[in-house]
């Protein structure tokens, strides 16, 4: 740092740098603290400025004479020389006199340098004593200033903490997280080979310090400055210069800390439940009011962008969640003795078509000649019409359905409306609008499978002639899902000359998302979701200074929870800390990537409706492996690469039993499995031969459920199954 002027009212600023405090934790104490001791007390503060404190120390008059450089002496004009002097030497008095004011310059500049630096000496003294006289028993307070890679501490020690391991001055060379159960520690070397681990009192302190130490090792400048080695983690492979560093370096703490202001204001009165980090104002040359309010606008709007980015990274995150959730309910169902005879069915009208646009769709409302006449918005408003005059008869198959099933879930309309319906047609239909079927509309959910085809037989049994389409597409094995990984039937039946739409929902699916499926199914469709294997590819091209502003919006996220207080049931932060790991893997932070990743494991695996063997635990152990693999830990990752694999044979076990149980049913009848054994002579005709077998055995599982739990079929259907006179892999109505 270079010395100050010799007297001016003006504070002084740093053309760079930047003096970070925060608390950290006692080795020789716990943490957190009893309640009401000294938790979360300290209010910490940080600029981007180094300030030069001045008034810390008074100058003596005689300290400023010593201080002050005596006038240039001004050599004497040499007398007039006679003709034979012309070689004679300089003036001996002349050069005496130069060399006396040459010492007492370098006194007084050395008089200066031990007055600056006793003044900086006074001025730590002088914060640590009025500062930090409070802090309570247990914490330690430590400044970074990354102008000359110092770290310091501030805070007098406590009557426990032990001496001799100490820091209280290093110059530092590195640092990395330390391993641990907490996201709070930092690991840091000083150019002297010391070592000290750092605990933060809060996890975003940690994290904050580690990204400001990381571009401070990274800036070429500051170390020229210091004259000092060090070790840079990540940001030196970007090759920026340093001033783009400095400028990276206070957007970043700028940012992280109007994150925390906001956290904190958010506790309002509960001053008790959070502490600070940092205070960081963002000053070039004009420390005004004016370039302040300006500064801070820039950092607000630059907040609200990372805040979206986070936001929808997050709901990337979460579609992608449940879209795994369908997928593993679809594997479950599957396992239904009865699927295989479902999955043999076609029904009425249904060309197998799952994607989202259809201009070829065959199933279309009444043409009217009128509708020749008519505009678009016009064709709609009566088509709106006479979906409000078929909507009391659908509440009346509806309700019958749910009286003779007992439903878990019925509802019926609202009508759609004229602009979403335009919007549908655009979208899907190339602007028909008579192509859009769901003007009316009723949902039901179903219980299971053999619920399904209970409901398909009594609909067929009771209003068939009515019905013009089911689409059973989406539910069987060799079709795709709906955007997004969801399945269901669709029943269309024209009522009052109008199609109206009855969506039969299966309860499995229905309880992951409930009445937000469609939301789901609409953001997956717009952001194209299926093209995402994994939901931490949303990441890829972004830079590291984003890569490290999303962080802080994630950690705003948490605040509330920090790693250690995550409890099973939140489900809220921990799609959030799962959204976190994404973001520590690409940004190289692996060591708290895997301390996340496993208190996730552990609350997954000991939530009572998920467990160790459940996917979503399998999904970490999966992202544990890759991070372990990252770090060189590759005996570990070894393991869990071998417990991965014995997963998925679980799985495959667990269908063939599931088919072998299904095989059981065919023992009572061994005239029927005799006539089912494949000859060997015909291994082309294997695989047809083997699902009809298994279509056989299904039909013959479902006819015992039917009869077990939908005997009132056989009255109203006069005792015949959907599909007794019609081929079994072709059933219709």
């Amino acid at each position: 740092m270079q010395q100050p002027e010799q007297k001016t009212d003006t504070k002084q600023y740093s053309s760079y740098g930047t003096v970070l405090e925060a608390a950290f934790v006692d080795p020789a104490y716990t943490w957190p603290p009893p309640e009401g001791e000294g938790k979360n007390a300290i209010e910490l503060q940080a600029s981007v400025n180094l300030l030069d404190d001045n008034a810390s120390v008074a100058t003596t008059d005689s300290q400023r004479q010593r201080m002050t450089i005596p006038p240039k002496p001004v050599p004497k004009p040499p007398p007039k020389k006679k003709f034979w002097q012309c070689c004679s030497k300089a003036n001996d008095e002349d050069m005496l006199e130069m060399h006396q004011w040459e010492l007492q310059k370098k006194a007084a500049l050395d008089a200066r340098k031990d007055h600056y630096d006793l003044k900086m000496e006074r001025a730590k003294e002088v914060r640590r004593r009025n500062r930090y006289n409070r802090v309570p028993e247990g914490i330690l307070i430590y400044q970074l200033n990354t102008a000359n890679q110092t770290l310091t501490l501030m805070s007098q020690p406590h009557s426990q903490t032990d001496t001799m391991t100490l820091v209280e001055e290093m110059v530092i060379a590195s640092a990395r997280p330390a391993n641990g159960r907490t996201r709070r520690g930092m690991l840091v070397k000083g150019v002297d080979g010391t070592t000290v681990t750092l605990v933060a009192c809060e996890q975003r302190t940690a994290i904050a310090w580690m990204e400001a130490i990381d571009m401070m090792l990274a800036n070429k400048r500051r170390l020229r400055k210091t004259g000092s080695k060090s070790e840079s983690r990540e940001w030196r492979k970007n090759n920026l210069s340093g001033e783009e560093l400095d400028q990276i370096e206070g957007q970043y703490l700028n940012l992280a800390s109007y994150s925390n202001k906001l956290i904190r204001a958010d506790k309002k009165s509960k001053k008790s439940e959070a502490s600070g980090i940092y205070y960081s104002i963002e000053v070039s040359k004009d420390p005004a009011e004016a370039f302040e309010q300006e500064a801070l606008e820039s950092i607000a709007k630059r907040r609200a962008v990372i805040k979206d980015s986070w936001d929808f990274y997050r709901m990337i995150c979460s579609l992608l969640r449940d879209r795994r959730k369908y997928e593993e309910v679809y594997r479950k169902m599957q396992l239904d003795p009865v699927f295989p005879y479902l999955n043999s069915m076609t029904g009425l009208n249904d060309p197998g078509e799952t994607g989202y646009v259809n201009h070829d769709k065959a199933l279309i409302q009444k043409d009217l000649p009128k509708y020749s006449k008519m505009t678009r918005r016009e064709v709609a408003e009566d088509l709106i019409q006479h979906a409000n005059a078929a909507l009391p008869s659908l509440v009346e198959i509806c309700k019958a359905l749910a009286g003779s099933l007992g439903m878990e879930e019925v509802g019926v309309g609202p009508i759609k409306e004229m602009p979403a319906s335009l919007r549908k047609a655009e979208k899907k239909y190339d602007g028909d609008l008579l192509k859009v079927t769901d003007y009316c509309r009723a949902l039901v959910v179903v219980k299971d499978f053999p619920s399904l085809l209970a409901l398909l037989e009594l609909a067929r049994d009771s209003f068939g002639p009515l019905i013009r389409r089911v689409k059973l597409s989406s539910l069987k094995s060799d079709c795709s899902a709906k955007t997004g990984g969801y399945r269901d039937c669709i029943i269309n039946i024209e009522l009052k000359e109008h199609i109206c739409e009855i969506q039969v929902h299966l309860w499995p699916m229905w309880l992951i998302c409930g009445v937000d499926g469609f939301r789901h199914y609409r953001h997956c469709l717009e952001y194209n979701t299926d093209s995402f294997e994994n939901a931490y590819d949303a990441l890829e091209g972004l830079d590291r200074k984003t890569m490290a502003e999303l962080i802080v919006m994630a950690e705003e996220a948490v605040a509330e929870t920090p790693l250690d207080d995550l409890e099973w049931f939140q489900e809220k932060f921990i799609l959030d800390y799962f959204a976190e790991i994404g973001l520590f893997m690409k940004h190289g932070l692996h060591v708290w990537a895997e301390i996340t990743l496993r208190h996730l494991i552990r609350l997954r695996t000991g939530a009572p409706d998920i467990g160790p063997e459940h996917h979503e635990t399998m999904l970490l152990y999966g992202y544990l492996e890759q991070v372990l693999r990252s770090m060189g830990q590759n005996d570990e990752a070894e393991v869990i690469r071998k417990k991965l694999k014995a997963y998925d044979k679980m799985l495959k076990d667990e269908k063939e039993e599931a088919q072998k149980s299904m095989w059981g049913t065919l023992v009572a009848a061994p005239m029927e499995a005799y006539d089912m054994i494949l000859d060997p002579n015909r291994k082309e005709r294997e695989e047809e031969e083997k699902m009809r077998r298994e279509v056989k055995a299904s039909k013959r599982a479902w006819r015992g459920i039917r009869k077990e739990r939908f005997a009132f079929l056989d009255v109203s259907g006069n005792g015949n199954d959907m599909s007794s006179s019609r081929d079994e892999k072709k059933t219709a109505y």
